[in-house]
Formats: structure tokens, C-alpha cells, sequence
């Protein structure tokens, strides 16, 4: 079977139905390899043509994809389904769907970097909070505008007004990208998926750049979601031990949840408790206890090493970096920014009192953070717009401030772009305190710009 490929996505066509008698007949990993020569991002297999499958008609493609992933490192997954077929997938694969789901071709366009049409307005919903998250950054960095609905209730009454969406996405999943760790960010940690055996390749399948900007940025809680991990040797046992050791630099913490050590040696327990990393059976064990949140390090952000200076090349790229908040600021806001002042100092903030605050990292040809410090008043009205109703829920907010931030470092990257500055950009990390901020920046220096909408006062800090 020979794929058709367009933006960048290798698509599969069989038709009829898809069971154990048949399925090898419609595509070999002669056929996806052909595929994968062309550079695609994706390998997708479309179910628009086919009348039934079962489980076994669907693994031949999915041990396929697993082959293909692990040797190219692409998106893998199907497309083209109806409700039905798509929670028929998730029920069969429930506890290994790590591949991903787009329920039209269109959608699956969108998260490609060669889809010619960018700025979409695009309405999304999942149950699953994480998926939720994923996909609004994936689409943030390819250019697009999502507007994230909290829940389904909230979805099916947006949907009503089809008009006011280029696109609407429901019944897709983002499954594991390529080789890499998938992350999430929850109450300020950072959560790493992880599963199957590890052994030599963990250390090609983690982001450490990323893991480390992460820590650059604040974060100080690291929890490996091991429910899903069968074991694992001794490489992996030395790479863990020294992730751990490096993160004691900035007193960050390193949590394993579920992990099982049935088929693990149980000194390899002992050694990476040694080395500084923790064991919980359930990740509402960390999740759900706030105190111990707090002992874990989510709510710290002490900053011990990394004293990198500002240099020429941020200070040349700055209105980009302005011009990416400014935009996504005015629009949530609906009022025009005005520059105040522009200083090369350390962040100089007068008033500490009801401001929150979040930051991101960017990495790449260009590496450093930028910090933004709201005024409750821009925090609250910024996620009424996004959530489409007033609150004071600070928790909400706070989740609602961290995906205004998840724009602004997709602006952000979309404005280098178009300069040849490739960089990528970390999960922001929120702050419902300023002191937890500074404890973070330090004696940082930086780029601080003063800027007021309206009566608001509002501060951006761009740094290393």
C-alpha cells in the first residue's frame, strides 16, 4: 500500500474491514519505511474506508508504529474515525495507547510545522486535563490561537456557535511524541511519563536541555509517572541516580510514582533512594497533600546555581519578545499597552501585594526566561475571557495565567522563527507569591519593561 503524503503527513488508506486474517495484507514496514524516506512528521493509518476492525486487526499497525517510532522518531497514530470507533480504540489500547489519535486528517494538519495556514481559532476539549494542556501547547507552537473548554458542559455550549472556530477538536489524543518522555505540569510540578523497560536508551529519550531550562525557570518538583515501567537495568538505575544528584544543586526534588519492583533488582530500589529520589505508591499521595507539596519543593523555588548574564544577542531580540506579550496582553485584555520604561537591571518590583506571577523558558539558538508579573485584576479578567465566566477561584486562575503564558512563549517562538532563531519553550511555572518569584531570579540581571493597561501596572523581565 504507498501512502499519500500531504503537509508533511504519511497517510494510509485501507478499506473493508481490519481483523487478524487480513490486516497484514493492507501494510508492511516496507510500505511505512518507503513512507518515512520522504521526511514526514507523521505516519497516520485513516479509518474513513474501513467498515469494521477489532483488536487484533489493529495491532499489526500498531506494533508497525512502535517500529517506526523508535527508529525515526515521528508521530504515529490513526485518523478518520466516528465517536464510536474512536472510544472502541481507547478501550482496547486503555492501558498502552501510546500512540496517537486525530479524529479528522484536517486536525491532524494543524499540528504540523508545514501547514501553510497559521492563527487558527480553534475551540478544544478532553476530559483528560493533560491531554487538554498538550494539545494547547502543541497547537500554541505551531501558531494557532486555542481556546481550551474546561469541561464538557462548557464545550457542548461553544460548539453551538460553530462560526466562531476555524476549527473544533474532540476525540483526539496526543499520544507519546516521538521517543521522548511526554510532561505535564500539575500544581507546579513537572510530571515525565514514563514506561516499558528502561535501560541505555532512557538517556536518548529524555529532553535533559529541556529537564534543565525547567529548572532554570523554577520548577523544584520532578514526579516519574512509573505505573507503566516493567523494569529496568543498570544504565538506566546510573542515569536517574545522576539526574538526581544534578537537581540537588537547586534543592529540587525527584519523585517516583507506582513503580513496581517486581522484575527490578531490589537494590536498585535502595540506591536510588540513596541518591536522593522518592518513592510514593499514587501520584494523589503528592498531588492531593499540600503540605507535602510544599516539603517537596512545588511551592519553593530557591535558586542555587545558573548565574547566567544577559548578553548582546536577547538584548538585540527584545522587541520580539515585547511584541509577543504586548499582543497576547491586549487581546485577553481588550485595552492598548503603554511602555512605561526600559532598564538593564535586577527585577525591581515596589509593590509585592495582590500581583501573581509565572515564567517560561525558551532554549535553542537562544536560551534564557521571561518572567511576567500580573496584577490580580489582568490575572482575573485574562481568564474570564479564556474560561468564558468571572471567578475567584485562585487556583483556577493561576491555571489560567500559566496557559496566557504557554501563548505568549508560542508568539514568542513563531516571532524568532521568521528570523532563522530556532528555540523551544519549556511549561510555564506559576507563582501565587512574589517572594517564591524572586527566590528563582535571585540576583539575576535582566531586561525589565514597564507597561500599564489601562490603570494596571504590568512588568515583563527577560533573563537568563
Amino acid at each position: 500500500m504507498k501512502a499519500v503524503v500531504k503537509n508533511n503527513i504519511g497517510l494510509f488508506s485501507p478499506q473493508g474491514f481490519l481483523d487478524s486474517n487480513n490486516t497484514s495484507s493492507f501494510l508492511s514496514i516496507e510500505d511505512i519505511e518507503t513512507a518515512t524516506k520522504l521526511k514526514v512528521e507523521m505516519i497516520l493509518v485513516s479509518l474513513k474506508k474501513v467498515i469494521f476492525f477489532n483488536r487484533n486487526g489493529l495491532d499489526t499497525f500498531v506494533k508497525l508504529f512502535m517500529k517506526v517510532r523508535k527508529k525515526n522518531h515521528i508521530v504515529v497514530g490513526f485518523c478518520d474515525y466516528d465517536h464510536k470507533k474512536y472510544e472502541a480504540i481507547k478501550k482496547f489500547y486503555k492501558d498502552d495507547l501510546d500512540f496517537s489519535l486525530f479524529k479528522t486528517i484536517e486536525i491532524a494538519y494543524l499540528f504540523t510545522s508545514t501547514f501553510k495556514a497559521k492563527d487558527k481559532s480553534i475551540l478544544l476539549y478532553s476530559s483528560d486535563k493533560s491531554q487538554r494542556s498538550a494539545m494547547a501547547i502543541e497547537l500554541h507552537d505551531y501558531g494557532h490561537n486555542p481556546i481550551i473548554a474546561q469541561t464538557q458542559e462548557e464545550f457542548i455550549e461553544k460548539r453551538k456557535n460553530p462560526t466562531a472556530y476555524d476549527y473544533i477538536i474532540e476525540d483526539t489524543y496526543m499520544g507519546q511524541m516521538g521517543q521522548t518522555f511526554s510532561a505535564r505540569v500539575t500544581g507546579n510540578a513537572i510530571i515525565y511519563t514514563i514506561s516499558s523497560f528502561l535501560d541505555v536508551e532512557v538517556t536518548n529519550q529524555f529532553n535533559i536541555e529541556y529537564h534543565n531550562n525547567s529548572l532554570n525557570v523554577g520548577f523544584r518538583l520532578f514526579i516519574f509517572d512509573a505505573y507503566k515501567v516493567i523494569s529496568m537495568n543498570v544504565h538506566a538505575l546510573n542515569f536517574f541516580s545522576k539526574l538526581s544528584s544534578s537537581a540537588a544543586e537547586y534543592n529540587a526534588t525527584i519523585c517516583f510514582v507506582g513503580m513496581s519492583f517486581e522484575k527490578t533488582q531490589a537494590s536498585f530500589r535502595e540506591n536510588l533512594e540513596d541518591a536522593g529520589i522518592l518513592f510514593y505508591p499514587q501520584m494523589d499521595d503528592i498531588l492531593q497533600n499540600k503540605e507535602l507539596l510544599k516539603e517537596l519543593g512545588a511551592s519553593s523555588a530557591a535558586n542555587i546555581k545558573d548565574k547566567r548574564v544577559i548578553n548582546k544577542k536577547t538584548v538585540i531580540e527584545l522587541p520580539r519578545f515585547i511584541d509577543a506579550t504586548v499582543l497576547t496582553l491586549e487581546m485577553m485584555t481588550n485595552s492598548k499597552a503603554i511602555k512605561n520604561s526600559v532598564e538593564i537591571q535586577k527585577i525591581s518590583i515596589v509593590n509585592k501585594d495582590d500581583k501573581l506571577a509565572s515564567s517560561i523558558g525558551y532554549y535553542g539558538d537562544m536560551n534564557g526566561m521571561v518572567v511576567l508579573i500580573f496584577p490580580k485584576g489582568i490575572a482575573k479578567k485574562a481568564c474570564e475571557l479564556l474560561i468564558g465566566e468571572k471567578t475567584d477561584d485562585l487556583e483556577m486562575i493561576l491555571d489560567t495565567l500559566a496557559e496566557l503564558v504557554n501563548i505568549v512563549g508560542g508568539k514568542i517562538k513563531t516571532l524568532l522563527s521568521d528570523e532563522n532563531i530556532s528555540v523551544s519553550i519549556t511549561l510555564p511555572r506559576t507563582y501565587q507569591d512574589i517572594d517564591s518569584l524572586m527566590e528563582v531570579l535571585d540576583s539575576k540581571k535582566g531586561i525589565q519593561v514597564d507597561l500599564s493597561f489601562n490603570d494596571d501596572k504590568f512588568l515583563f523581565f527577560l533573563t537568563r
